[in-house]
């Protein structure tokens, strides 16, 4: 899979990215946050598919795409989806901020061959001024990791991309059986593949291949066995494996926070500050007998969109 980020065309508005996804590590998919100026802008038809979430006050607008014309007031969360392949146009009054996604179309239709729809329903469609609840809830998520100064594993961004994806097609995962949770030795063999792979990038269709699921499916027996979704499991070990390193007190911060798969030492120190409670330079002057922390990490954070 292609995971460059695309080179967007030229517009007779001008566009200004505030935050970019292209250094984040996500694969077949990316967003940006972009300042939009007022008047004319064309988009090209691109071979991925296209989200455009509007951020703060109200602004009216006029657009065309697939040959209709639409006039309305673009309020904030307000999302316009422009599947693959179409093209269009739209003029705004005054300037505005766009959260920007783009999914490619390798990424969307694995999600979609997962979900066991029928054809005629599993397909993206261009839809404007589309106010779901739930899909703003998974924007703004992805669009705190964006902006986080320390974002989260990779697979979190990944995981909500792929929830956004099903949103969008109206579908959820078909449960072939009834079975809630993982069984034992397939839980067993997932567990084992993390615990080997910490300091590697983890993807979400690797993890499931290993319980033969869909994506869709793996995630929420995952979650119904494991406590906690995916991203925050592999998370929570990296913090935990860390710990026990920086205890040995024989390896630097910098090469512990690489051996267990942290982006870099800033990074870790910022989970091991939300799950622990103590940066890596306090837990090194932290008395054994101080030390308190269990296997069990409370989250000190909000239950929001970084976790």
């Amino acid at each position: 899979m292609n995971a460059v980020t695309p080179i967007l065309q030229p517009h007779s508005g001008s566009r200004i990215a505030l935050r970019t996804s292209k250094t984040l590590g996500w694969q077949g998919f990316g967003a940006e946050l972009v300042n939009v100026s007022a008047g004319l802008h064309r988009i090209p038809a691109f071979r991925h598919h296209r989200v455009g979430v509007h951020v703060g006050a109200p602004v009216r607008a006029r657009c065309m795409c697939n040959e209709r014309r639409y006039a309305r007031i673009q309020a904030h969360g307000d999302a316009d989806v422009i599947p693959a392949g179409l093209d269009g146009q739209w003029s705004d009054e005054t300037a505005c901020t766009i959260f920007s996604v783009w999914i490619g179309e390798d990424f969307a239709q694995r999600t979609i061959e997962q979900l066991a729809l029928k054809s005629a329903d599993a397909q993206l469609r261009p839809q404007f001024q589309m106010r779901d609840p739930r899909f703003q809830h998974l924007a703004w998520a992805l669009r705190a990791e964006l902006e986080a100064d320390d974002a989260s594993d990779p697979l979190y961004a990944e995981s909500l991309c792929t929830a956004m994806v099903v949103r969008l097609i109206g579908g959820a995962p078909a449960l072939e059986d009834r079975r809630r949770t993982l069984a034992p030795r397939t839980a067993a063999r997932v567990i084992e593949f993390i615990e080997a792979h910490l300091d590697q990038r983890l993807t979400l269709s690797e993890l499931a291949a290993l319980a033969d699921l869909s994506v869709p499916h793996f995630k929420v027996l995952f979650r119904e066995t494991l406590g906690m979704p995916v991203h925050r499991y592999v998370v929570q070990r990296r913090v935990e494996r860390a710990r026990a390193l920086l205890l040995q007190g024989r390896l630097s911060a910098s090469q512990i926070a690489l051996d267990t798969g942290f982006a870099h030492q800033s990074h870790m120190a910022h989970w091991m500050g939300r799950l622990l409670g103590v940066t890596p330079r306090e837990l090194l002057f932290t008395k054994p007998d101080d030390d308190v922390t269990g296997a069990v990490l409370p989250d000190r954070g909000s239950s929001g969109s970084r976790s």
